[in-house]
């Protein structure tokens, strides 16, 4: 048997077709992530970043780190008398090196059966024939339009006859499918000092980005172990830094040390509200890249925040300005297979559309992670030339044991770590992964104008106690509709004790999840 979820429906056919095809877990999460470059171009693009965990039938469980760096020319002092104190959102000086296409080459090291080309073949066709504006994508035209009109390669991909594309309304990318294909025919080395990465760079210069055919030449993913936490029994994997995996595992670590770790479904809210907090000042004040700053993110105040919880005498802070508001657009794909094959990819392209910025000579959109760097030259997190940014995104996977218990990947910016929390506290308490990544969930943290640090927006079906909670203890709270994307979409891959495989893709999506039989043996 072999399952997949992920946020877009065409995007788990893909994804179908690799397993019918006699491709494993691997394959059918790498033609999925392929597909949704194409189809979710708000959300993610070979011009953007990748992180995975990867698990073997052995039992062997790896990070595949696909962060981009800064280009070699980026200059600090450059950036600030340009930029002042802070980067800009968008533009050419938020570009940093898109790793995608190398994630997606060091995640076929590890087990993929299918041809390379083979993982294209549906993402080709989807760009060349076109496909409808899904719902998500549709929302974002409208929603990023300043954005989008600034850019002449945008334009003509998302606005083909003058006005921007409307859901429902075909989406024909023919560079970029005539990119895919020779990436396909001629390997990842036609980004990374092909003919494809020629034209890329050539034309992010033009528009004033550094980034070079040596900076994408000297561009590596780094392959890694996953850092790991228990709870319940369980043992929860997720990335390590660059990115914010690790404040999950802290959430994890103290809600064992409180006494929670057995029963989460008791967990009042005010403590996850801190906990969550807490996460978030250690990621915002710390996170580096650890090959430049490292920093202990897993203990730096720790010992404090469970003391404090564990007598209750902390309350949440006051308000606190935060001088950007970070919207989280990403996808994350779940798969799974009766071989022993599982895999967590997250993909992005940070913002929505990530840099506005579409070369138009390869179609190809791209991230603007840069915009995560501080300017501050005390920062652990200060721009330097090959540094790869604090990075919002981190799969998860569950075992028990020696076997794979669930596999999960969310989109959801800076609060993925407290949407993961959310969605394994619903799995740990019996319910399906359907259910569990459709349950009402509540976020804390900046994601409007306004925001302070602790403002906390709920979904309007979240229980009334847990927004009690909340209030009593002081965070701001904000009410958004239920199901809303602007809190993230989830998608959950479940493996039972007899191996039976269950899926749930996040209706806050435009996704599907399936379960098919394929050719597999042994166990997961």
């Amino acid at each position: 048997m072999g399952a997949i979820a992920s946020p877009h429906h065409l995007a788990t056919e893909a994804g179908e077709a690799a397993y019918r095809a006699g491709g494993n877990a691997i394959d059918a999460a790498l033609a999925a992530a392929i597909a949704l470059t194409v189809v979710y171009p708000h959300n993610t693009a070979v011009g953007g970043d990748l992180v995975a965990l990867v698990r073997d039938p052995k039992g062997s469980l790896v990070c595949v780190n696909a962060t981009g760096t800064a280009p070699a020319a980026r200059s600090l002092d450059e950036l600030r008398e340009r930029h002042g104190d802070q980067l800009p959102t968008r533009g050419p000086s938020t570009i940093t090196v898109p790793g995608a296409v190398r994630g997606w080459e060091a995640i076929r090291s590890r087990g993929a059966v299918l041809a390379w080309a083979e993982h294209f073949r549906l993402a080709i066709e989807y760009a060349g024939d076109g496909v409808p504006v899904a719902r998500s994508l549709g929302a974002a035209l409208v929603h990023d339009r300043d954005a989008l009109v600034e850019d002449p390669g945008a334009m003509e991909v998302f606005a083909p006859g003058g006005e921007l594309l409307r859901e429902g309304a075909p989406l024909i990318q023919t560079r970029l499918a005539e990119s895919l294909k020779k990436i396909a025919a001629n390997g990842p080395d036609e980004l990374y000092g092909g003919s494809v990465g020629a034209a890329l760079a050539a034309g992010l210069q033009a528009r004033g980005c550094p980034l070079t055919t040596d900076d994408l030449a000297r561009y590596a993913a780094h392959v890694t172990p996953a850092i790991s936490a228990s709870l319940g029994g369980f043992d929860v994997h997720t990335s390590p830094p660059n990115t914010q995996g690790f404040a999950l595992l802290r959430t994890l670590r103290a809600l064992t040390e409180l006494g929670l770790g057995s029963f989460p479904g008791s967990v009042p809210a005010d403590v996850l509200g801190r906990l969550f907090l807490d996460g978030t000042r250690v990621r915002d004040t710390l996170l580096a890249d650890p090959l430049f700053s490292p920093a202990d993110v897993d203990n730096d105040g720790f010992a404090e925040i469970v003391t404090q919880l564990r007598s209750r005498s902390v309350r949440a802070p006051g308000p606190v300005a935060t001088p950007s508001v970070p919207r989280g657009d990403t996808v994350g794909i779940a798969a799974v297979d009766s071989s022993g094959y599982a895999i967590s990819i997250i993909q992005s392209v940070f913002d929505s559309f990530g840099a506005a910025v579409l070369e138009a000579d390869t179609g190809i959109l791209l991230q603007n992670r840069g915009t995560s760097f501080s300017l501050d030259s005390r920062s652990p997190n200060v721009i330097q030339p090959g540094k790869r940014p604090k990075h919002t995104l981190m799969p998860v996977m569950v075992t028990r044991g020696r076997r794979v218990r669930w596999v999960s990947s969310t989109m959801g910016g800076h609060g993925q770590p407290q949407i993961h929390a959310q969605v394994l506290i619903q799995l740990l308490n019996g319910k399906s992964p359907r259910d569990a990544v459709s349950a009402p969930r509540w976020v804390v943290g900046p994601r409007s104008p306004g925001d302070t640090s602790d403002t906390v927006h709920y979904e309007s079906d979240v229980p009334g106690s847990t927004v009690a909670h909340l209030v009593a203890d002081g965070f701001p709270v904000r009410e958004v509709p239920a199901r809303t994307e602007f809190l993230g979409h989830t998608n959950v891959v479940s493996v039972e004790a007899d191996g039976t495989l269950t899926a749930g893709s996040d209706p806050r999506s435009d996704g599907s999840a399936a379960v098919l039989p394929v050719p597999a043996s042994g166990t997961v």
